[in-house]
């Protein structure tokens, strides 16, 4: 599993890439100089899927599709052999050629994108890991009462408190 963390307030702290079967209690990102730590209390449902944060703790996650970056590439493609057709140049083998590769390449970059989880409320994403079904797509209206509810502590600035009086 790969999870880019982000702070309460959106800043990206660092990417952190564990075995979630191992359940690692502290974790420092590739960039940063302190330690994540991951609350793995009911984080994980009875398949071993994620359903919490385990940045923030939040409950609210949703899912989202990773496109790779060949997309915009492919849209302009794709306007510009509509544009040829429009003109009543589709019937030249060259043309009709180009629109079967843009075909292949939408084709393609569908079966490329992942999915991932993002939290709402921390904004943190995680990668390379399955989705349970439970988990919907963005809801504004969930985004919105999320964001307006109190911020609660920043991960990064909790202490260990082990050895404290």
């Amino acid at each position: 599993m790969q999870v880019d963390v982000r702070s309460q307030h959106g800043d990206r702290v660092g990417r952190i890439e564990f075995d979630p079967e191992t359940r690692p209690v502290r974790i420092r990102p590739d960039a940063s100089e302190r330690d994540v730590f991951l609350e793995w209390d009911g984080a994980v449902d009875d398949a071993g899927q994620l359903r919490a944060c385990v940045i923030c703790g939040d409950r609210h996650l949703y899912r989202a599709r990773t496109l790779p970056q060949v997309t915009p590439f492919v849209i302009l493609i794709a306007l510009a052999g509509a544009t040829i057709s429009l003109l009543g140049f589709a019937n030249s083998a060259w043309v009709l050629g180009m629109l079967v590769v843009v075909l292949a390449i939408d084709v393609g970059v569908l079966l490329l994108a992942r999915t991932r989880l993002i939290c709402y409320r921390c904004g943190s994403i995680y990668d390379d890991l399955r989705v349970a079904g439970y988990h919907r797509r963005w809801d504004p209206t969930l985004a919105e009462r999320i964001a307006d509810g109190p911020i609660t502590v920043d991960p990064a600035d909790r202490r260990d408190l082990e050895g404290e009086p």
